[in-house]
Formats: structure tokens, C-alpha cells, sequence
């Protein structure tokens, strides 16, 4: 019966037009399988790239956490009391944060599938397919699904608005003329061809994007949108409340030290010092022997301890990573599901704990190394991706716009998640979204075609060719239109509702299925056109 089978499927590629796939992962006996068994040992594999992908982003947004809380101390002299003023001003504008750190670092797996790609196919006149396809299929995934999920985070009740309206409306103009941009140069200006001018200037609008969304969030005049901003809070993500009552928390990098040096009067060191009722900040004034570097000393005993703990923490990050802990009231199966999706993540985990702690560098370290795991992990999607489509002979650009495009925004939905929860504000959830659609074209479409067009202009003194640019233009049009649907209902929650993220439970739902709706919508539509199905 096997030959008979086999003769049948081999005729079944004959009559589509598919040779027999040769390539492989790791072994040249795979080649041997058959393909339906390789197609679901490939899945399986991208899927648990996805697992490793959803497991290195906790670690990374814990680490970007650390980088944005920086401070550097000011020191203010009053030039007729001679009195020192010590402020910690924060190293960050959140809003710039928002934008690279934020939405560049989850972008990073689309960043990097496309550079990857594109060096890859040095030296070819026709750009690859699974960079701008993914990239395109990205900023669907963010704007749909992503906006779906964070609607519902908050509470029953609890509302969440943007409170900068003035720098998220320059940022979703950005976010809409860089698709805007993509089909000008695709179809317009030079059309199926990339030149090394238009690839310039596509990276080049990033740093537009940047000065504006700053020059909007200082209220710079003729730059900025007069839009007063809400009342927003001072860290970018709240302390989180310990559990453990009648602690008093205090505030390092925050507080205010003046140093007088008149001796016949008063020197004051102020503490903010919050109680977990939150009922406000208490001072105490310190005498004059406690004052001595006070604050300052107060800061490199915390530096000590991190320091002489530095070990023992990196040491836990294992432990946390091994360990299994059961809870209490808790179900057979739903402790052996537990227990099975600790095991499967349990490589993953152990390999992300070699990742310095946050705590070093102000996070700088575990970011950059965040950033390299998320990139080799990308690379590993590439060629699964790539036997998929030679096994299957699935259009390239589908499973782009699908299942790779959804497997590399998983840092974008799982870091927006975080901020929809911690933050009390929608601020960085949304824009998070909306400044990742920015940087996948500015920085993700724009870097690799500028090394194509880079190699191709002296090489051959030839543009670079795009295969498939009607597919992709027609899922720009697609997307633009179903974008226009989105931030219809998110203006209209803040007009209802009072703010674009919860409110009431049902309405959320509500909100959430529409939004998947949409995905769908340019899923289907787009992958219809691309393999020719559609006219």
C-alpha cells in the first residue's frame, strides 16, 4: 500500500508543479521523510522558537525597566544664598523611551529576520520575500490582535486613557505615512524597484519621527500640536506594592537635598517616604552629623550590596528557572498542564538565565544580551520558515503575513501587556503599537534594503527588484483601510468610555472581536492576492 501512496503523491507534486524539497534543518536524512511529517516536525520547531521567543521578552522589558529608571544627579547652586540644590533628573524622555527602547527592542525579531534575509540575498537584484511580508504582516499583528488583547487587560470598570493625546497623534501620523511611504516608492516614484536614494530616505524618517514625537512632547512651538497633556505619573512603570504591610518604601533618585552651609541655620535632607496606603509622603529632618553624603551614601550602600548579592541573585535566576513550584487548591490536570509547560520552557529558561541580572549597568547588559538571544532566535524562524515553504509550497509571502508575522510580533502583544497592566496610564501600551508599525518600515524594511541597494548600485549600478510588489502593495492598501477601522473605535472609546483601553466588561469583548475581525479581514484577503487567487 506504501508504494501505491508514495507513487500518488509523487504524481500530486508532478501535477503542481513542485519538485521533491532536498533542503534540511539539521540532518541530510530528513530530506527522506515524508512531507507531511516534515511539514508538522517544521511547525512544531517554529512554534517552539515562538515558546523561546515569549519567554526572553519578560527578561528583556524587566531589563528595559532598569535602563529607563537611570538618573543622573543635577547639583543647582543658588548664586545669593549659595545653597546646593541636588536634584535626580531622569536620563530618559519617556516618550523617546516609548519609541526605541520599547518599540525597537520588540521589534528587534522583525529587525533582525530581515536584515538576515537580505544578507542572505547579497548580491541577487530581486530583494527576498520574507522581510517585507513579515514586516507588513507585523504591523497588522499589532495593530489588531494586540489592540484586541489590551482592551480587555484592565479591570472590570477600570478605564485607561492615553494622557499625551498631542504625542500619540504625531506618532500615529508617522505610523500611517510610513505605509503611505512604502507604496509611494513600490508603485509611484519607481515602481516594482527599490533605489538606494528611496531606501536613504526611508531610514532617514526615523529620526524625523524621533524629533517631532520630542519636539511634541516638550512643546516646542511650530513643531508641536496644542494638545495639553494630562496628568501622567512620574515613573514610566509604577513600583510594584509588596505584599507585606507597615513597610515604608524609600524613594532613592526622586527626592530633593538642600546643603546649607551657614551654621546658624537649619540643614535639611528631605526623604520621600511613601506608606503602602499610599496617604502621601512624610519628611524628617536629620541632624547635621546624619547629613554627611546622607542621600549619597544612602545610594552606594545599595550599590555595595548589589554588588557583594550580584552572585547569589545570578545564582536564583537558575533556581527560579529549574524549580517547580505547585500551588495550593489546585487540580491534577491543571498541575500536570502546569507541569508539562514548565518542562517545555525549561531549556528555554535555563539558557535565558545565563543572561546578566538587570541590576548591572542599569540594565544595559541584560538588554544588549536580550537583544541577541531574540536575534538568533530569528534567524532560527528563517529557516524554518524556509523549509516550511519549500516542503509545502506555500507562497512565501503567506506564511510571512501569517504565521511568521504573528511569531515575531509575540514580544510586541507580550510587552504592551505588561504595560497595559503596570502602567496607569495607555500611554506606552499604545504606543508601543503604533511606533512598532513606525519602526518596522523606517528601520525593518528601510536598513536591509539600504545594504541591497548599497551592494547592487556598486556592483551592478542597478535598483533593487521587488518580486511580488503588487501582493504587497494590494496588502498596503488592505491594511490602510482596515487601520482606518481601528482608530475609529479606540477615538470612539475615549469619547463613550472615557479612555481607549477597558471600561465595561462587555463592551471590552466587544471591542476585542472586532479587532480580531479585522485581522482577519486583511489576513485572508491579503494571502488571497499574493497567490493569485484574487485579480
Amino acid at each position: 500500500m506504501a508504494m501505491p501512496i508514495k507513487r500518488a503523491a509523487a504524481v500530486f507534486d508532478l501535477a503542481l508543479g513542485r519538485e521533491k524539497c532536498n533542503i534540511y534543518f539539521l540532518f541530510r536524512s530528513e530530506a527522506s521523510l515524508g512531507d507531511g511529517f516534515r511539514t508538522t516536525l517544521y511547525f512544531c520547531g517554529l512554534a517552539y522558537c515562538f515558546i523561546g521567543l515569549s519567554a526572553i521578552t519578560a527578561r528583556f522589558f524587566r531589563s528595559m525597566e532598569n535602563v529607563v529608571k537611570h538618573s543622573r544627579k543635577v547639583v543647582v547652586i543658588d548664586p545669593i544664598t549659595k545653597v546646593e540644590t541636588v536634584t535626580y533628573e531622569k536620563v530618559w524622555n519617556y516618550t523617546i523611551a516609548d519609541i526605541t527602547l520599547l518599540a525597537f527592542g520588540t521589534s528587534f525579531p522583525q529587525i533582525s529576520l530581515a536584515t538576515i534575509d537580505a544578507i542572505r540575498n547579497l548580491g541577487s537584484l530581486y530583494a527576498g520575500g520574507l522581510g517585507p511580508g513579515t514586516l507588513v504582516g507585523s504591523a497588522a499583528f499589532d495593530l489588531f490582535p494586540i489592540h484586541a488583547v489590551c482592551v480587555i487587560v484592565p479591570k472590570a470598570g477600570q478605564v485607561k486613557k492615553i494622557s499625551d493625546i498631542g504625542v500619540w497623534l504625531v506618532e500615529l501620523f508617522w505610523s500611517f505615512w510610513a505605509y503611505v511611504w512604502l507604496y509611494i516608492i513600490l508603485k509611484v516614484w519607481t515602481p516594482d524597484e527599490i533605489t538606494l536614494l528611496e531606501s536613504l530616505l526611508t531610514v532617514l524618517q526615523f529620526g524625523l519621527l524621533l524629533l517631532h514625537a520630542y519636539a511634541q512632547d516638550k512643546r516646542w512651538p511650530y513643531l508641536s500640536l496644542p494638545f495639553t497633556r494630562s496628568e501622567r505619573p512620574q515613573e514610566w512603570v509604577p513600583v510594584e506594592e509588596s505584599p507585606r504591610k507597615n513597610v515604608l518604601h524609600i524613594e532613592d533618585h526622586s527626592d530633593i537635598i538642600e546643603v546649607e552651609d551657614h551654621e546658624n541655620k537649619n540643614i535639611v535632607d528631605i526623604f520621600s517616604i511613601h506608606s503602602d496606603d499610599g496617604t502621601g509622603a512624610l519628611y524628617q529632618a536629620l541632624p547635621r552629623e546624619e547629613i554627611t553624603g546622607s542621600s549619597t551614601e544612602q545610594v552606594q550602600s545599595n550599590k555595595c550590596v548589589d554588588e557583594s548579592s550580584l552572585l547569589s541573585i545570578w545564582k536564583e535566576q537558575f533556581v527560579d528557572a529549574v524549580m517547580f513550584e505547585p500551588q495550593k487548591l489546585e487540580g491534577f490536570f491543571y498541575r500536570s498542564a502546569r507541569f508539562f509547560w514548565h518542562l517545555l520552557r525549561l531549556p528555554w529558561k535555563v539558557m535565558f538565565a545565563f543572561v546578566p541580572p538587570y541590576q548591572i549597568a542599569h540594565g544595559w547588559i541584560a538588554f544588549i544580551c536580550s537583544l541577541l538571544f531574540i536575534s538568533w532566535i530569528a534567524y532560527i524562524v528563517t529557516e524554518f520558515t524556509d523549509l516550511i515553504s519549500c516542503v509545502t509550497g506555500i507562497n512565501g509571502y503567506v506564511i510571512a503575513f501569517t504565521a511568521l508575522a504573528a511569531g515575531t510580533s509575540w514580544p510586541d502583544l507580550v510587552a504592551s501587556k505588561i504595560a497595559a497592566e503596570r502602567q496607569t496610564t495607555a500611554d506606552s501600551a499604545i504606543a508601543n503599537i503604533t511606533c512598532s508599525n513606525s519602526v518596522n518600515i523606517y528601520v525593518g524594511i528601510g536598513i536591509p534594503w539600504l545594504i541591497d541597494t548599497t551592494y547592487n548600485y556598486f556592483a551592478y549600478n542597478k535598483p533593487l527588484k521587488i518580486e511580488n510588489a503588487t501582493g504587497l502593495s494590494f496588502s498596503l492598501l488592505v491594511f490602510f483601510s482596515t487601520s482606518v477601522g481601528c482608530i475609529g473605535v479606540l477615538v470612539l472609546r475615549r469619547i463613550v468610555f472615557g479612555g481607549e483601553l477597558g471600561g465595561p466588561r462587555v463592551w471590552a469583548w466587544v471591542t476585542s472581536a472586532f479587532f480580531m475581525l479585522l485581522w482577519l479581514i486583511f489576513v485572508v484577503l491579503s494571502s488571497l492576492k499574493v497567490s493569485g487567487f484574487l485579480d
